[in-house]
């Protein structure tokens, strides 16, 4: 006998969420991103960016606490859902709260400058509600290639916004990608990225590798200047560099997204020599060898 299994639960797909929060409830607060411009983004170019209904939304919530009522963990989607106000944000914090009462942590992603939009008061009474965690791609610490990406954030708004949130008591997961910049800015985007993440001490920190799924050209066409790809070698080299420039105290690192040729995990700096000995053994592997970026689907 085949049991019919019913969630109120109606995405508008592709649905993004990081690997960490495979377990989690994912309500989906805004569709799409509300800046879609970045140069080697795809996740949400095929949506029109836009705000639920709060109060669908808040019916939507309650009804899956009938389904799911033992769930902790809780993801506020899609790509930047920290654009809305803070009150907007509050409303929804408070509603899974008032409708599951197992709840350990709710986290989203996030934008600098939409953390900057919030003073330190709505920011600490974000996160007493809840909101313990922002995933934030940062992607570089090099300004010149955040411009070349299109980013619309700075060295500076970044720093300054992710520090702005760990004073709330906010912690954050950063994202780095690597390859970012091709040859040209390699050693920039390893060094500035050390930079930043060292005077920003993240709770956790991934590299990425650039993924091109509608090509080299598609990027070269976005890309606001010269790109020229690395090759594997050149790939890990600007790993290496960068893993060896960073100065971090307790920082979980992880290399292990679908896009990363080599996985590396562990704590910086405990673990860092490790990880260090990880990469020169694959140097020690690989030569001239051609990186396919279109191999990977998002």
């Amino acid at each position: 006998m085949n049991t019919m299994f019913f969630s109120p639960l109606n995405y508008d797909e592709p649905l993004f969420r990081p690997p960490a929060e495979a377990n989690s409830l994912i309500f989906q607060v805004t569709i799409g991103c509300s800046w879609n411009n970045c140069a080697f983004c795809e996740m949400y170019t095929m949506k029109k960016f836009r705000v639920r209904d709060l109060d669908d939304l808040k019916k939507e919530i309650k009804e899956t606490s009938g389904y799911f009522p033992d769930t902790r963990k809780f993801f506020i989607a899609d790509g930047n859902a920290m654009v809305l106000p803070a009150q907007k944000l509050m409303v929804v914090i408070k509603c899974i709260d008032e409708n599951f009462s197992k709840i350990q942590r709710i986290s989203a992603y996030a934008l600098p400058k939409d953390i900057l939009s919030k003073s330190d008061k709505e920011l600490q009474s974000l996160q007493k509600a809840g909101l313990k965690l922002l995933y934030i791609g940062i992607e570089t610490g090099d300004d010149d290639l955040l411009k070349a990406v299109n980013k619309r954030e700075t060295y500076n708004s970044t720093l300054e916004g992710i520090n702005k949130a760990h004073e709330a008591g906010i912690d954050t997961s950063l994202m780095i990608i690597n390859g970012l910049g091709g040859s040209k800015y390699s050693m920039k985007h390893a060094e500035n990225s050390a930079k930043i993440i060292n005077l920003i001490q993240p709770k956790y920190l991934s590299l990425l590798t650039l993924i091109l799924p509608r090509g080299l050209d598609h990027y070269k066409r976005r890309f606001k200047g010269e790109f020229v790809p690395l090759d594997l070698k050149g790939l890990l080299e600007e790993v290496k560099v960068f893993i060896f420039k960073t100065e971090l105290k307790n920082t979980i690192f992880r290399t292990d997204h679908i896009s990363n040729y080599l996985v590396l995990k562990g704590i910086l700096s405990r673990d860092k020599l490790k990880i260090l000995d990880q990469i020169d053994k694959a140097l020690d592997k690989c030569t001239n060898i051609p990186f396919d970026y279109s191999r990977n689907s998002l």
